[in-house]
C-alpha cells in the first residue's frame, strides 16, 4: 500500500481542490476563513527540497499577508480536498493538510501573479487508507503515484465503458460474497499503482480493494493489470 507520505504528496500534486488558510488574516482564525477564490492558488508544485510553491494573483489577501509579514513567520495551512470523479455515496475520498510558513518568492511568477513558498512544518492525511501524520522529510522524499494525472479519466472510463466488468469483480470477494452483493451497484472509486478500489452501493455500502499482482509504473502496465483482474473475475 502507498505510504502516508506518498498519499499526501500525490494529493498535493493532483488537481484536487485546495485552499490556503492563514492565521490572523483579517482577524479571523483559519477555521473561520471563507473558502474564497482569493485564497485558492491558481497552481501548486512541490520543489526539490519538499517546499510547496503556490501561485496567487498579486492582489490576493494571501500575497498581501506574506508581503507584510516580511521577516516574521506567517503561519499557514494548505488544505486539499479529494472528491471522487464518479458519482458515488460519500464522495469525499480524503483530505490533506500541509502546515508551515509562507514567504514571497520574487521573480518566479507570471505578470499579475506572485509565487508564495510554503515551507512544510508538518502534514496530515485522512483518506480511504486511514489517518496519519507525515514528517517534512518524509514528504520531501516521497514519490508521486504515476497514475495521478490519469486517475480521474480512467475511473470515469471504467465506470461508463466497463461497468459490467467492474460489477463482476464481486466474484473475487470470496467469503464476503453473498446473494446481496451481486445485486449491489459496483462503482470504481480509486485507482493507484497498487490496485483498484471499488465501492459496492446498496442497502449497505462497503469498499473492496483489488490489488494488482505487481505495482504498475504507467498506463500501459495498468491496462495489462486490469485485463488480468477482469480475466480472474470472469472465471
Amino acid at each position: 500500500m502507498p505510504s502516508a507520505a506518498e498519499r499526501t504528496r500525490t494529493l498535493v500534486q493532483s488537481t484536487c481542490s485546495a485552499v490556503v488558510l492563514i492565521a490572523g488574516l483579517d482577524g479571523a482564525r483559519p477555521e473561520q476563513l471563507t473558502r474564497s477564490e482569493q485564497l485558492t492558488p491558481r497552481a501548486r508544485v512541490v520543489g526539490q527540497d519538499g517546499e510547496v510553491f503556490l501561485l496567487f494573483p498579486a492582489d490576493s489577501p494571501a500575497v498581501r499577508a506574506a508581503t507584510h509579514a516580511q521577516d516574521d513567520e506567517l503561519s499557514a495551512v494548505l488544505e486539499i480536498t479529494d472528491v471522487a470523479p464518479v458519482s458515488v455515496p460519500h464522495r469525499i475520498r480524503g483530505r490533506a493538510w500541509i502546515s508551515g510558513w509562507l514567504t514571497c518568492v520574487p521573480g518566479l511568477a507570471e505578470p499579475g501573479c506572485t509565487m508564495l513558498r510554503l515551507e512544510v512544518g508538518e502534514a496530515y492525511v485522512d483518506d480511504l487508507w486511514g489517518a496519519e501524520s507525515v514528517e517534512p522529510e518524509e514528504f520531501a522524499q516521497a514519490s508521486v503515484d504515476p497514475l495521478v494525472a490519469h486517475e480521474a479519466g480512467l475511473l470515469q472510463h471504467l465506470h461508463s465503458a466497463h461497468g459490467e466488468q467492474v460489477q463482476r469483480l464481486c466474484g473475487l470477494l470470496g467469503e464476503r460474497t453473498d446473494g446481496t452483493v451481486n445485486r449491489q451497484r459496483a462503482v470504481p472509486l480509486a485507482l493507484d499503482r497498487f490496485g483498484l478500489r471499488v465501492r459496492f452501493v446498496g442497502e449497505q455500502c462497503f469498499d473492496a480493494r483489488f490489488d494488482f499482482p505487481t505495482p504498475v509504473r504507467d498506463v500501459t502496465e495498468l491496462r495489462r493489470a486490469m485485463h488480468t483482474l477482469f480475466e480472474a473475475a470472469s472465471h
